[in-house]
């Protein structure tokens, strides 16, 4: 699972970042990483705690993400997803076993999901 995931995302590049309702980060050949769960964005120096209910406006390092290339991907035992970027920042989505009927994050491509994360922790791909 985790080479999959890493195998389609590793080298996409963010083209735009929208908060409005879950985040959507939209990469470059029509992928789309959406996450409606909270998350992290981190680099060495700081942490940034994001909850995409508040419909805040990216800014600081989740902001700084456009024009970021994926550099790895990998999901954890529990569901998790941890996205790095070639700036030296990771974005961590933990999975959401207490949301009901909505999964923590999916990637998307132009002919639709390629990997969920279910309530629960499961992975569906």
């Amino acid at each position: 699972m985790v080479r999959e995931i890493e195998s389609v995302l590793t080298g996409l590049q963010v083209e735009a970042v929208k908060v409005a309702g879950p985040l959507r980060l939209v990469l470059s050949g029509g992928v789309v990483l959406t996450v409606a769960n909270d998350f992290r964005v981190r680099t060495a120096a700081e942490v940034e705690h994001f909850y995409p209910g508040l419909s805040v406006p990216a800014s600081g390092l989740l902001a700084g993400l456009v024009g970021a290339r994926v550099a790895g991907a990998a999901v954890t035992r529990a569901g998790g997803l941890e996205l790095r970027f070639e700036p030296g920042v990771t974005l961590s989505v933990p999975p959401d076993t207490a949301v009901a009927g909505t999964a923590a994050w999916q990637v998307a491509g132009p002919g639709g999901p390629l990997f969920t994360a279910e309530p629960g922790g499961y992975l569906a791909v």
